[in-house]
């Protein structure tokens, strides 16, 4: 099959991962909070995924250099991104988050140029822009209040915080990513962060499994506990191992197209004008990103 496999494993992974946005709000307006969300999700990849990495004969072999990143980017993802996105998408709407959290390339072109400076081509510049002026269309809808929890701009504003964590944990962990492979990263990433949480967050944990549950709360959370989670980490994973960044970043949009469409038919939300030019730039703005040289090359030769 070649690369078909893997192209087919991104396409899974962001249909599951755009369904989440849903089941987040769905969720959150019911009797299950954010933060036992996040703990409940930590708990299961943590159970899938350290017997694994802890079979793995590199696991043993991590130098104290490489176990430094991995622990700061650990951090990052468990804190930056699990949590920070699960709390933004419970105070905002499914079409925005799912929105924002594509432009994962732009921020990634960010960080790398501040983390290796470089001067970008004008055509990866315009995308960026594009793609920031799309993410404040959204930020500054309806009620600019970002210091307020109960607007969606300060949802929006959350979850664009998580992007910039997961594209700093894409440019920190690449190299030990490729030294040590991906179960064994993502084995130790859930090692440390169920270490890191437990403490806080045992409580909500414990609450989980002693409120009274409707049956349709019961699917969402095994939903985003499993389908939603752990199984497009590791397909994201693998898929990009082996994919080119065009490919990662171009599937995204599979993820609002499901998130739009359940919140649509779940009354969620509304497209209103706002998002569609929101939308409508971010969109283009990333294309530009990610496909900007080969756009240049065959428009401009």
């Amino acid at each position: 099959m070649g690369k078909l496999k893997y192209n087919i494993a991104l396409i899974v992974a962001n249909v599951l991962f755009g369904a989440n946005f849903s089941f987040y709000v769905s969720l959150t307006k019911s009797s299950v909070s954010f933060q036992q969300i996040f703990i409940l999700q930590l708990t299961v990849a943590a159970l899938l995924f350290i017997p694994v990495a802890l079979l793995k004969k590199r696991t043993y072999k991590i130098t104290l250099e490489d176990f430094g990143t991995i622990f700061i980017v650990a951090l990052i993802v468990v804190y930056g991104w699990m949590y920070m996105l699960l709390w933004g998408a419970s105070q905002t709407n499914p079409i925005d988050a799912s929105m924002i959290a594509t432009l994962g390339p732009v921020v990634t072109l960010i960080v790398a140029h501040i983390v290796n400076p470089q001067r970008p081509s004008w055509i990866k510049f315009l995308g960026a822009v594009l793609a920031i002026i799309g993410a404040m269309a959204l930020l500054t809808d309806k009620n600019f209040h970002l210091l307020s929890n109960a607007t969606d701009a300060f949802g929006n504003a959350l979850v664009l915080f998580a992007v910039i964590a997961i594209a700093t944990n894409t440019v920190l962990i690449n190299s030990t990513l490729r030294r040590y492979g991906e179960l064994t990263i993502m084995g130790w990433f859930y090692i440390i962060g169920f270490v890191m949480a437990i403490p806080f967050f045992y409580s909500d944990l414990l609450g989980l499994f002693t409120t009274k549950h409707t049956l349709l709360s019961i699917a969402e959370l095994a939903y985003v506990t499993l389908l939603g989670t752990a199984l497009p980490m590791y397909l994201l994973y693998v898929a990009s191992a082996n994919l080119t960044a065009v490919h990662t970043a171009l599937y995204r949009y599979i993820q609002p197209l499901v998130a739009t469409t359940l919140a649509l038919l779940r009354g969620q939300n509304i497209i209103d004008g706002a998002t569609k030019v929101g939308a409508t730039l971010i969109f283009i703005g990333v294309v530009l990103v990610v496909a900007g040289n080969s756009l240049r090359k065959r428009v401009f030769k």
